[in-house]
C-alpha cells in the first residue's frame, strides 16, 4: 500500500495534512469526502461525474495535473469563485505523482 501526503485546508481555513492511498483508485473529491473535510451534503454533489462544481479547488502546488477536459472546463467556465489555478476534485486521480500536493476548497457556491 502506498499513501501520499497532501495538505488540504478546508473551508473554515484549517489546513489538514493527510495521508491519501494510491492503490484504491480514489479521485481528490473522494478524499476529502473520506476524510470529512467538507460537510455532508456540500461536495461531490453529483457523484464525481463533473456535472456540479461542489468540488472546486485551488492548487496551490506546482504539481502536473492531468489536462482539464471539456466536461470539466464547461463546469468551472459557469461556477462561481472560479481562480486560474481551479480545478475539480473529481476529475483529479490520486496517483503517486502528487505526493506533497497542496490544495485549498473554494467557497461553498
Amino acid at each position: 500500500m502506498s499513501d501520499i501526503t497532501i495538505t488540504i485546508k478546508d473551508r473554515e481555513g484549517v489546513t489538514h495534512q493527510i495521508e491519501a492511498p494510491t492503490d484504491m483508485n480514489m479521485n481528490l473529491m473522494e478524499v476529502v469526502r473520506s476524510f470529512e473535510l467538507a460537510p455532508e451534503g456540500t461536495i461531490g454533489i453529483c457523484g464525481g461525474m463533473a456535472m456540479c462544481a461542489s468540488c472546486q479547488c485551488y492548487i496551490e502546488s506546482d504539481h502536473k495535473l492531468p489536462e482539464k477536459g471539456d466536461e470539466e472546463e464547461a463546469m468551472l467556465s459557469e461556477a462561481f469563485f472560479v481562480k486560474e489555478n481551479s480545478r475539480l476534485g473529481c476529475q483529479i486521480p490520486i496517483t503517486p505523482d502528487l505526493e506533497g500536493l497542496k490544495i485549498t476548497l473554494a467557497p461553498e457556491e
